[in-house]
């Protein structure tokens, strides 16, 4: 027998497959095809205070070993997720669930993070600091750690769940932005969000997506993503949630190796519906290949 439970902030996971916000709606599209209750928890969709349509299409764009997304948040709002969302996706997930919320304003991100906090099936709360602050520039919150610490002070004196901040790899010290967030508060780091990536298409000569620019995910930024994990592993004390290009058993244990206690599937779900579930299904047969007889006995292991 192998254990494949661990724990995020006091809450067991039965194991560390979490399928990545935005990749997964809030879950009742996928119990048509499977039960998801095997899932350790799942993030859904991001979500703001208003309700947002999103960018203009096209916003998808394919590339080698990924593809490149300019949804814009797409989301009906904080108050539809609560009063329509929710009370569908709790018919179908029985387990505490990890609510993704994004703002523009620091007072938008902690008036959603409060609303949140009060529904009972609301585990863990992660914030995405890879929104423009509208008040400084447009300048991501992520991308500063002072900005970054500011964001989960303002949250965190509003709740009572436990508070992930899911950064932004687009940044030139992701140590120094964990850290503050670490010392403003936070009870773990989700990292990373997507990379920046464009195409162009040769026949018109313009950008695939009509943002020009989007975000990067899938298999191949899998690489970068293990080198955050470890680096910010080594600068902080708080747990970490960790994703990027992850498709596979064997991604699960080399992120929990370079420190991650729990693992996002975020692009996969796009291209393969029961990615998750057969992550999971094949995780004894890998751990026991590779002599793993619990998870928690490898997070961080490449630091040792």
């Amino acid at each position: 027998m192998v254990n494949t439970k661990v724990a995020l902030s006091g809450i067991t996971l039965d194991n560390p497959i979490i399928p990545a916000s935005g990749t997964f709606g809030y879950g009742y599209e996928f119990a048509e095809l499977y039960d998801i209750n095997l899932l350790g928890s799942f993030s859904f969709k991001g979500t703001t205070k208003d309700p947002r349509f999103g960018n203009p299409t096209p916003r998808i764009a394919e590339c080698t070993g990924g593809l490149i997304n300019s949804v814009g948040l797409q989301n009906p709002g904080i108050e539809k997720v609560i009063h329509e969302e929710l009370p569908k996706m709790r018919k179908v997930f029985h387990k505490p669930v990890i609510a993704n919320i994004s703002g523009f304003s620091v007072e938008e991100y902690a008036y959603c993070c409060e609303k949140i906090d009060k529904e009972g099936q609301i585990g863990i709360i992660e914030v995405n600091v890879s929104c423009p602050n509208v008040h400084h520039g447009g300048m991501s919150f992520g991308t500063s750690p002072e900005a970054a610490a500011e964001v989960t002070r303002s949250v965190k004196a509003v709740t009572t769940k436990p508070v992930y901040i899911k950064l932004s790899p687009n940044v030139s010290d992701i140590v120094s932005i964990a850290k503050a967030c670490e010392e403003a508060g936070a009870d773990g780091i989700s990292l990373i969000n997507t990379l920046m990536g464009m195409r162009i298409n040769l026949k018109t000569g313009k950008p695939v997506i009509a943002n020009k620019m989007g975000g990067f995910s899938g298999s191949a930024i899998f690489p970068v993503a293990v080198r955050m994990v470890y680096q910010v592993y080594e600068a902080v004390k708080i747990p970490i949630i960790g994703m990027g290009g992850v498709s596979s058993a064997e991604d699960v244990l080399e992120m929990m190796l370079a420190g991650a206690t729990a693992v996002q599937v975020g692009a996969a779900n796009l291209v393969d519906p029961f990615v998750c579930k057969n992550i999971i299904e094949d995780l004894p047969r890998v751990m026991k290949k590779y002599g793993i007889t619990d998870l928690n006995h490898i997070i961080g292991g490449a630091h040792k």
